[in-house]
């Protein structure tokens, strides 16, 4: 089984109760979900294989490291994963995007596809699948069901609130696949909705609701 990580970080807590808020504008929801994106990315790119490289410094020549192969795609569920997308590119700004495009079903819960578009050299690169949200999990667990047909072996998701089902449903579909929480939170409603969660996400994204 893949490692999941919950972080544990400070900023990640602070920024996350700011985030839940239901006084909290979409503006500041937004930045928000932008900054808890860039502190996900250092644990999501943790273990990034890295080369020697010789180093002319303004004192001496030196070897340093840096990293190795081609850089990450990520991929965003669509349409809340956008949100998502900016915070990871100031860490890596030379990342290539691909997209996917889910809706859930609102009486199966199950997701639905209308939209793939990949780089061509996706199935080169180590993948990082962004959503804010992992509730009952079908919708992660088909966007990389997608990434593995076509080729993609290395690929990890990052969300910032998972419930348990979602995660146990994403590791019994995808048990090679590391996953990256900011909050694991208590359950989901009948609406498939996470508790305590933050509403959805999309739409306080997106101020459309």
């Amino acid at each position: 089984m893949a490692k999941v990580v919950v972080s544990d970080h400070p900023l990640v807590q602070h920024k996350m109760a700011l985030l839940r808020d239901k006084n909290t504008g979409t503006k500041d929801f937004r930045a928000l979900v932008e900054e808890l994106s860039l502190l996900m990315a250092c644990e999501v790119t943790r273990d990034l294989p890295l080369e020697e490289v010789a180093v002319e410094t303004p004192i001496c020549k030196t070897v340093a490291k840096k990293l190795a192969g081609r850089s990450i795609c990520i991929v965003p569920v669509l349409r809340a994963g956008l949100g998502m997308v900016d915070g990871m590119l100031k860490l890596v700004p030379d990342a290539k995007i691909g997209h996917i495009g889910l809706y859930r079903d609102p009486q199966t819960h199950k997701p639905v596809e209308y939209y793939c578009k990949l780089p061509a050299d996706v199935h080169e690169r180590a993948i990082v699948v962004v959503d804010p949200m992992l509730a009952t999990g079908g919708s992660a667990a088909a966007a990389i069901g997608f990434l593995k047909a076509r080729g993609c072996t290395h690929i990890k998701f990052c969300c910032l609130i998972a419930a348990p089902q979602g995660l146990k449903a994403l590791q019994e579909a995808h048990p090679d696949v590391d996953i990256f929480i900011a909050a694991l939170d208590e359950t989901l409603d009948e609406r498939a909705y996470i508790v305590p969660g933050l509403g959805d996400a999309g739409d306080r994204l997106f101020g459309t609701k």
